[in-house]
């Protein structure tokens, strides 16, 4: 894929003769936090330069690691599921319960878990301002037992 990009004062545009793009999406993986991705934007598909989009999924009875996303912000749309349980705060002393046809937002730098104790997967549809398959997750293992 060849594409010319313009930077302007207002952000970053595609040169004249560039146009939108229809893709199935690249490999899925598992993240270093422990969620299932299926990216279907992402600078390895699409040669996205600010965006990440695409379903992440935490299978039932699994639970991520504790970790932060450092450099960028996280938006989901919980498709389907039974619940998700989010812990959050500094010591993982905020818990929230999201359910499908929630919204959830992840600012950066935020210390989080999440854990699906229901019997089905709890799938997301999710968004990043950081386009790349390795995003740039950082664990805390030391605060993994905060979160039974």
């Amino acid at each position: 894929m060849t594409m010319s990009i313009q930077r302007t004062a207002a952000g970053t545009t595609a040169a004249a003769g560039t146009k939108a793009m229809v893709v199935k999406g690249g490999a899925a993986y598992r993240a270093a936090q422990g969620s299932d991705y299926l990216p279907g934007i992402s600078s390895e598909t699409v040669g996205a330069m600010a965006l990440w989009l695409g379903i992440v999924t935490l299978p039932p009875g699994q639970r991520t690691k504790a970790h932060v996303h450092e450099r960028h912000e996280s938006a989901f749309y919980m498709l389907s599921g039974d619940e998700l349980e989010m812990r959050s705060g500094d010591e993982l002393q905020y818990r929230d319960v999201v359910h499908a046809g929630d919204y959830l937002y992840i600012p950066a730098n935020v210390l989080h878990v999440a854990v699906n104790r229901g019997s089905k997967p709890a799938v997301f549809i999710g968004a990043r301002n950081e386009p790349t398959a390795q995003e740039s997750v950082v664990l805390y293992p030391e605060m993994d037992d905060r979160v039974p």
